[in-house]
């Protein structure tokens, strides 16, 4: 097996095979390594929802860039994909929240995404399952949905197409100064070293600003038509600003079998993989406040998973500050479906030296280094040129 690359890339979950794929194409010697199976870990247990978000601009920047990226990517995924432009909803339940969907919409608007306020009828007319008495809406119809798994599976296999090496089934024991050991012995060389691994990002590589948010999900037998687009209540977005408090928000989504994914609950604190009974009732519950008949609904399977959550809720794109041989793509949380694309793109355009199509600035690793430490994203030379 070859042992020396340009990049070694660990993680093997839908950032790390997107940013092995990416790489790949530009013409890097790459190999992805996955101690477990591609697309497993936060990758499997997430909704795959394909959003734009404007917390802030810079959010906005890389969840908008990511969006068109898998928009031009789309009839080349294979079917397994499910990529469906579903649309999303965003539900004001008051006047307070239809205001922030007219703020949205402008915010959007400004910024050539399409997005569209509906009142409360034609939101009805749009999803008949929503509870009348809501204020309105705001639709953006460009977001879509995917089957997280296989497209990370997709991405790996893009990577290998194009030369990359995949280690699959063996653990990193060291990471750092250009080399990865795995749990075997055996050692992987290269001059950048990407640790895409998520919340075990801090297992490799020390002083990653990254911690745990447990989310539940719950997946409901076969129903045609009963969710048109992905439905999400603003008041999530007061929700998923907490960076303390356990809370629930309504998220759900239609898949393309006609089964519900049924959404969203955050926890901070709990790192065991358990479903808690009294968070999935009060889940279920806020669901119902919007959809009062989605409780007849046959429910197959409940199940957990772990976000990777930085302070700022910016992901960590970028060198790190104490070995320049050490790259992070990690801390996307609840976007790193979304972003996976962007993420990819904007490291193997630092990596060979080409003008990224967004600034990579506001995601770099070193906006939380002590200014007395180093910042290395700023020297840090190309690996090379890529494919003319």
């Amino acid at each position: 097996m070859q042992t020396s690359f340009d990049a070694v890339i660990v993680g093997g979950g839908i950032v790390g095979a997107a940013t092995a794929a990416s790489c790949a194409r530009a013409g890097l010697q790459v190999a992805l390594v996955e101690r477990d199976m591609l697309g497993g870990g936060a990758t499997a247990a997430g909704m795959g929802h394909v959003v734009v978000m404007d917390d802030s601009e810079a959010q906005f920047a890389l969840t908008r860039y990511s969006q068109l990226l898998w928009s031009r990517l789309a009839a080349q995924l294979p079917d397994s994909v499910e990529y469906e432009t579903t649309g999303t909803i965003w539900l004001a339940a008051d006047d307070e929240e239809m205001a922030e969907a007219e703020r949205k919409h402008r915010f959007y608007c400004d910024r050539d995404v399409p997005a569209q306020l509906l009142n409360a009828r034609e939101l009805f007319d749009l999803e008949p399952n929503v509870r009348p008495g809501l204020a309105g809406a705001l639709l953006v119809p460009e977001d879509a949905v995917i089957y997280p798994p296989t497209a990370a599976l997709h991405f790996a296999k893009v990577a290998e197409h194009l030369g990359a090496t995949l280690v699959i089934g063996r653990s990193v024991t060291q990471m750092g100064s250009g080399r990865v050991v795995l749990d075997c012995g055996a050692e992987l060389t290269a001059r950048c070293l990407i640790n895409a691994t998520g919340t075990c990002a801090p297992e490799l590589t020390r002083d990653v600003p990254v911690k745990k948010r447990k989310g539940h999900l719950v997946i409901t037998d076969r129903y045609l038509g009963f969710v048109r687009h992905q439905l999400v209540e603003l008041g999530y977005l007061k929700s998923a600003h907490s960076v303390s408090s356990n809370s629930v928000a309504f998220n759900v989504q239609p898949r393309k079998t006609g089964q519900i994914l049924i959404g969203s609950s955050r926890q901070y604190g709990d790192e065991t993989s358990n479903v808690d009974q009294e968070i999935l009732s009060a889940m279920l519950q806020r669901a119902a406040t919007y959809m009062p008949s989605i409780g007849d609904l046959n429910a197959l399977r409940v199940w957990t998973g772990f976000r990777a959550a930085t302070p700022d809720k910016l992901p960590l794109i970028g060198p790190a500050s104490f070995d320049e041989t050490v790259w992070l793509a990690t801390g996307h949380e609840g976007l790193g479906i979304t972003t996976s694309l962007a993420t990819g793109e904007l490291l193997a355009a630092k990596l060979t030296g080409r003008e990224s199509a967004i600034p990579i600035e506001p995601y770099v690793p070193s906006r939380f280094v002590k200014p007395d430490n180093q910042d290395v994203a700023s020297h840090k030379e190309p690996l090379c040129n890529g494919k003319a």
